[in-house]
C-alpha cells in the first residue's frame, strides 16, 4: 500500500507529498539552524502519518508531549532504571502503541544514556515485533556527536551506538529513523551517511553549508542558497519526496510545542520607587530567615542539683504503687527519654558512651523501675530512635516483618535499615545521605554511602540509580522498593 503524506507546497502551488513507505525504507535527514522551523517541520511529518504508522519521539526538551492529547501517543517520562525503560521499550514494540520519550530535565550525560537505553529495547525486540515504526530523533547532535564533549565517553558511546544502530542497521527491524540537527558539523558523518532523504532548511556557518550540498549534489556556490530561507521553508530531496532538489514551504500544524519562540510584548508600567520595593522588600509569602541561636546546655552541677531534687522528692510520703509503671508503660517512658535526648543540638551525633550516661541519669530522674536498660539495649533503641522510624503511621503487621529483618543486622545498622523500611512502605523518597548518615551517627554522607554498598552486599537490599540520577532502594528479603530520591538531599 503506498501512502502520501502532505507535508506543504511546493513551487506553483503543488502539494508537496511524503512517500510514507518509501520513507520507512530510506529514512530521513532535517537540518536548519535554530528557528529555521525543525520542529514545526518534524511535527508536521508525525501528525500526517500518524494513523498510518506506530512512532516514537526521542524529545530531549518535551515539546513534542503535546502530541498526546491528540493523536494518543503515550509520553515516557526518563525515570526509573535504565532496566525498567528498555522493558518499556519492548512493550512499545509489542503493543504497537506510539510514544513520545521526555528527557526534559535531564542532564546532557543522563540524556544520553536514557536515549541509548530505549533505542537499543526498540532494536533487541523479537523478530515477530519488527513491525514498522518511526522513530524521529530531535536534536540528533546530542545523542550521536561528532567528537567528545563534556559527556563522559561511556554516554557518548552508548548513545553513538544506539544512533548507529537505529540508521545503519534499524530498516530490517522495522525502525525508520528521522534525525533533526542544527549542526551538521556536529552530527557523526556515519550516522548522516545513511539516510537517503533530505530537508534542508536555514544554515548560516560555511562548513554547514557546504555539508548540506554535498549531501544534496548541488554545487558550492549554490550553497549559499540556504542562507535566505525563510523559516519553514526547506529543500528537500530524496526518494520519499523529489529525485531533484526542491523548495518546499512545510504546511500548518494541528498540536503546538510548550516552548514556542520569544514575542515581545511591553513591561509592566509602575512608579520606580513601587519597582524598588518589589526588589528590595520581603513579600508576605517570604519565610525569613533568622540566625540560630545556641540554647543553653545544662552543666554537670545543674544535673545533679536535679537528681538532689528528685531524690528528696521521693522521700516523700507518696505511696509507692503510683511510681511504678506497668511493663508497657515502662517501655514507653524508656522511648520518651531517649527522644528527649535525641532532641538536642548535637546529641545524635555524641558517642554513646556519653549518651548512656545522660540516658542513665535522665532514667533516676523519671524514678523509672526494674532498673536502667543496659548499654546492649541503648544501643539498640538509641538507632531505632535516631533514624525516626516510630513516627508516623505504617501498617503493624508490615512493619514486624520489617522489624524480624532488621534484628539479624548489627544493632547500629538496624535504625537505617526501618529508615529505608518505613520510606519504602510509604511509598515516600528514598533517604539521603545525610538523613541515613544521621540515622546511623555521623555526619560523613560518604559513611552512609559505604553504610549501604555493606548492607547491600549482604544481600539486605539493593540500590539502583534511575535515569535522573535519582537512589531507588529495593529490600529484598520484603520485595518493598522506595521512590526515586536524591542522595545529596538534606
Amino acid at each position: 500500500m503506498t501512502v502520501q503524506i502532505d507535508i506543504g507546497d511546493m513551487a506553483g502551488g503543488k502539494r508537496a507529498g511524503l512517500d510514507l513507505e518509501e520513507l520507512l525504507a530510506t529514512r530521513l535527514l532535517v537540518q536548519g539552524n535554530s528557528g529555521s522551523g525543525k520542529s514545526h517541520l518534524l511535527r508536521r511529518i508525525l501528525e500526517q502519518s500518524a494513523q498510518w504508522v506506530q512512532q516514537a519521539i526521542i524529545d530531549p526538551e518535551g515539546d513534542f508531549v503535546t502530541l498526546a492529547d491528540k493523536y494518543g501517543h503515550v509520553v515516557v517520562d526518563a525515570v526509573g532504571t535504565e532496566k525498567d525503560l528498555k522493558m518499556i521499550a519492548g512493550r512499545v514494540r509489542q503493543h504497537r502503541v506510539s510514544v513520545v520519550l521526555n528527557l526534559e530535565g535531564l542532564d546532557a550525560d543522563r540524556q544520553m544514556k536514557a536515549a541509548a537505553t530505549f533505542l537499543d529495547g526498540l532494536f533487541d525486540a523479537d523478530r515477530d515485533l519488527w513491525y514498522p515504526m518511526l522513530v524521529v530523533v530531535d536534536e540528533a547532535q546530542l545523542f550521536a556527536p561528532a567528537a567528545a564533549g563534556e559527556v563522559t565517553e561511556e554516554a557518548r558511546r552508548r548513545s553513538l551506538g544506539a544512533m548507529t544502530d537505529l540508521m545503519c542497521r534499524g530498516r530490517k527491524r522495522g525502525l525508520a529513523g528521522i534525525i533533526a540537527t542544527q549542526r551538521l558539523a556536529k552530527l557523526a558523518k556515519n550516522v548522516a551517511a545513511e539516510a537517503s532523504n533530505f530537508l534542508m532548511g536555514r544554515t548560516f556557518l560555511d562548513i554547514d553549508m557546504a555539508r548540506a550540498a554535498d549531501l544534496l549534489g548541488m554545487e558550492r556556490r549554490q550553497a549559499e542558497s540556504f542562507r535566505n530561507l525563510d523559516r519553514g521553508h526547506f529543500i528537500a530531496l530524496g526518494p520519499a519526496v523529489s529525485r531533484r532538489p526542491i523548495p518546499v514551504k512545510i504546511g500548518p500544524v494541528e498540536t503546538a510545542g510548550r516552548g514556542g519562540g520569544p514575542k515581545l510584548m511591553p513591561l509592566p508600567e509602575q512608579p520606580k520607587e513601587e519597582a524598588k520595593d518589589l526588589i528590595f522588600t520581603r513579600s508576605p509569602d517570604e519565610i525569613p530567615v533568622r540566625p540560630r541561636i545556641a540554647e543553653p546546655v545544662a552543666s554537670t552541677d545543674d544535673v545533679l542539683n536535679q537528681l538532689t531534687s528528685a531524690g528528696d522528692a521521693a522521700e516523700a510520703d507518696i505511696p509507692q504503687a503510683d511510681n511504678l509503671f506497668a511493663h508497657g508503660e515502662r517501655e514507653e517512658k524508656i522511648d520518651q527519654i531517649i527522644t528527649e535526648i535525641l532532641d538536642e543540638d548535637e546529641a545524635a551525633f555524641q558517642p554513646i558512651a556519653s549518651l548512656y550516661q545522660d540516658f542513665q541519669v535522665r532514667c533516676r530522674i523519671a524514678k523509672l523501675t526494674g532498673g536502667t536498660p543496659d548499654l546492649q539495649t541503648f544501643r539498640e533503641k538509641l538507632s531505632v530512635a535516631r533514624a525516626g522510624v516510630e513516627k508516623g503511621e505504617v501498617d503493624d503487621s508490615a512493619w514486624q516483618q520489617a522489624e524480624l529483618i532488621a534484628a539479624e543486622l548489627p544493632e547500629d545498622m538496624r535504625g537505617v535499615y526501618l529508615l529505608l523500611a518505613k520510606a519504602a512502605l510509604a511509598k515516600a523518597p528514598c533517604p539521603g545521605n545525610i538523613e541515613i548518615a544521621t540515622a546511623y551517627g555521623t555526619r560523613s554522607p560518604g559513611r552512609a554511602r559505604w553504610l549501604l554498598s555493606h548492607m547491600e552486599e549482604r544481600g539486605f537490599l539493593v540500590c539502583a540509580t534511575d535515569l535522573r540520577g535519582n537512589r531507588i532502594v529495593t529490600l529484598t528479603d520484603l520485595g518493598w522498593r522506595t521512590e526515586p530520591g536524591d542522595e545529596a538531599a538534606a
